[in-house]
């Protein structure tokens, strides 16, 4: 008898301490509506950091995120419905995606290529003369 309730209090601690373990974001955490993802070098496929990432909601500015070192982004609770986010770092070419849409307890995950630009490859030199 002693070892079936041996056995039994050991099981129930097993399934206490697994499930404190879970972390089901519906339990008491509210929605989890997260867009997250990493932005790198087009060529070098390094990760970029100091991206100015920002989220709009119908033209209105909602949130503004910047990359850490390893080019990794996150915007946590973003409200449901269709955004627009725009990639932004001096010396690359502004990257733009539209209608992406954030639904209730989803997350997303969003990599970005960005592409350098070379300022004077832009515009035509005023010492260039037709033969």
């Amino acid at each position: 008898m002693k070892q079936k309730l041996l056995l039994l209090g050991v099981s129930l601690f097993g399934f206490v301490a697994a499930r404190a373990g879970t972390d089901d974001p519906g339990e008491g955490k509210g929605k989890r509506d997260e867009l997250s993802g990493t932005v790198v070098h087009a060529d070098s496929r390094k990760p970029l950091k100091d991206v100015s990432i920002t989220a709009y909601s119908v033209a209105r500015k909602e949130r503004v995120v910047v990359t850490n070192d390893e080019g990794n982004f996150s915007f946590d609770e973003l409200k449901p419905g269709t955004y627009k986010f725009v990639f932004e770092k001096a010396g690359f070419r502004r990257v733009t995606k539209e209608k992406v849409v954030i639904r209730t307890d989803e997350a997303f995950q969003m990599n970005i290529e960005m592409i350098e630009t070379n300022d004077f490859e832009i515009m035509p030199s005023p010492f260039h003369f037709g033969l």
